[in-house]
């Protein structure tokens, strides 16, 4: 695979690579001490937690892969890109590289994903951080469920894989300052998804929306496991895709965690106020 596209001044990370059900896994591992591990959605990939990365490796053993499919992995046309086998996957990559004792920061479909192993071995993770992303059925929801459905006409599906809509025009939408969005990082997140062969899991996420129904159903209900386990919410309060109502949610499920409010940003939290946000979790893990 050519990545000679990345600008190593803005990811300045030797790149890693696991073997997952035959499929290679991009990932970063930068720096040393208590793991971070940092769970991305779409269309995103491990560019997107750069900032965070920098600012936190001095004192953190940062890992951030890249799901299937997305950023420097492997994008195969046939895999399964579910919620589900991308969780599976997630837990297979976290014992691969042994991680005990570690910390999550997740956003968006990474939440789940990540968070399906903390439901599943809550004693070998110490906190977690989440922003911006839910963990409950999305289906008899409006917001989410009338753009799914319009996604799976041959109008969405056509723009989704031909045109790049979620990179070329979602993704400049979520952003709360525009302006942080620059021409360079832009060009990181459509060179990771060049081709309409290499969006089947972006466009895949799109229609998980409407059929991981099941799959949230169980992990919400078991949300409750993780209300002692100590936790900090960060929250983009412009995001227009996952609104601000949902984050009273996460506090009704998770009456003890911290709590963050950034009124300026959006979806990507850690791109717009990655300064910011390395101090809160600086702060929430204790450094």
């Amino acid at each position: 695979m050519d990545n000679s596209w990345v600008n190593r001044d803005l990811y300045p990370f030797e790149s890693r690579f696991v073997d997952i059900d035959g499929h290679r896994m991009h990932y970063l591992d930068e720096g040393t001490g208590i793991p971070i591990l940092f769970s991305h959605g779409t269309p995103e990939w491990s560019f997107g937690w750069r900032d965070l990365v920098i600012r936190l490796r001095g004192q953190f053993r940062c890992i951030a892969p890249d799901l299937l499919g997305f950023g420097l992995s492997d994008k195969p046309t046939d895999a399964d890109y579910s919620v589900a086998a991308h969780a599976r996957r997630m837990e297979k990559f976290i014992e691969k590289l042994g991680l005990r004792d570690f910390h999550v920061v997740a956003n968006d479909f990474g939440l789940s994903i990540a968070f399906h192993y903390v439901l599943r071995h809550p004693e070998r993770v110490q906190r977690i951080s989440l922003f911006n992303g839910w963990m409950w059925p999305l289906d008899t929801n409006p917001h989410y469920a009338r753009p799914a459905r319009w996604m799976r006409s041959w109008l969405g599906r056509l723009l989704y894989l031909r045109f790049n809509f979620p990179v070329t025009v979602v993704t400049p939408a979520a952003f709360g300052d525009k302006k942080k969005l620059t021409p360079e990082v832009h060009r990181h997140y459509k060179m990771a998804l060049p081709t309409p062969e290499s969006r089947r899991a972006a466009y895949a996420f799109s229609g998980e929306l409407l059929d991981a129904t099941e799959f949230w159903t169980d992990q919400w209900r078991q949300v409750g496991t993780l209300a002692d386990k100590p936790c900090l919410i960060v929250w983009g309060m412009k995001d227009a895709f996952v609104p601000p109502y949902e984050l009273e949610k996460w506090q009704n499920a998770l009456p003890k965690a911290q709590v963050q409010r950034f009124e300026n940003a959006g979806h990507f939290v850690q791109e717009e106020e990655p300064e910011r946000m390395a101090e809160a979790l600086r702060a929430f893990l204790g450094v």
